[in-house]
């Protein structure tokens, strides 16, 4: 691997027009000061470095639902999906996987399948880790139908600084597992419901890495880790 592999990862096109602007307004800094310049290169780095895409190696047996984000999974309690999707109103498990804004902030299809509902709901602009930012926050939620018939619900939240949830699909649309699916802006939450009966692979406080990080396997009845990671 080439050392600028390393430091050069792929960036997002969504993220083209901000880098764009950072380094725009970084020129104007330099012209009144190298100090306030230099501060506006660091801040364009960021900024590149928030919308990388790198490339992720996703599992390819069947049955593994992966997690849809990177970040700390900071919630694992039974809740019911939100209810614009018209998924049956039972409790399932929820899996929530909090994004910093220094995480990679591409979103990835946690399961294959096909889109069976889609729904935008606004809401307000909590700090996306606290517990009732999956109810009352903006959000966008898909149900993704897997082969089997089984479902699965995956939101993406707006947080206390994410202000804007893109999605790239659209209902009817065929999802393979690890493929992306949309993004979000700056720092937010993924929530994840797993199919009634199936139990998280995950602790609380564990590192997820999107398209990578086994949630839970469909194959297997597993009992639910109990503590929480180091």
């Amino acid at each position: 691997m080439k050392m600028r592999d390393t430091f050069l990862k792929p960036m997002h096109p969504e993220g083209r027009k901000f880098v764009g602007i950072f380094a725009a307004v970084t020129l104007l800094l330099f012209l009144l000061s190298d100090v306030l310049g230099w501060i506006g290169v660091g801040l364009t780095i960021w900024c590149y470095y928030f919308f990388r895409d790198p490339v992720r190696i996703t599992p390819t047996r069947d049955g593994l639902i992966v997690s849809p984000a990177d970040g700390i999974v900071s919630l694992i309690e039974k809740a019911t999906p939100p209810a614009e999707l018209g998924m049956p109103d039972m409790p399932l498990t929820r899996i929530s996987v909090f994004m910093s804004v220094f995480n990679c902030h591409v979103n990835r299809a946690p399961i294959a399948g096909k889109i069976a509902a889609i729904a935008y709901r606004p809401g307000k602009f909590f700090n996306a880790s606290l517990d009732k930012a999956s109810a009352d926050n903006e959000r966008n939620s898909l149900c993704i139908e897997m082969s089997d018939g089984r479902q699965l619900a995956v939101v993406q939240i707006a947080g206390l600084v994410a202000r804007r949830i893109v999605c790239f699909s659209a209902k009817g649309d065929t999802l393979r597992t690890g493929e992306r699916f949309g993004l979000i802006r700056f720092g937010s939450r993924l929530d994840v419901y797993l199919p009634d009966g199936l139990n998280p692979m995950v602790s609380l406080g564990q590192t997820m890495i999107a398209g990578e990080t086994v949630l839970a396997d469909l194959a297997t009845s597993e009992a639910t880790r109990i503590g929480r990671a180091d």
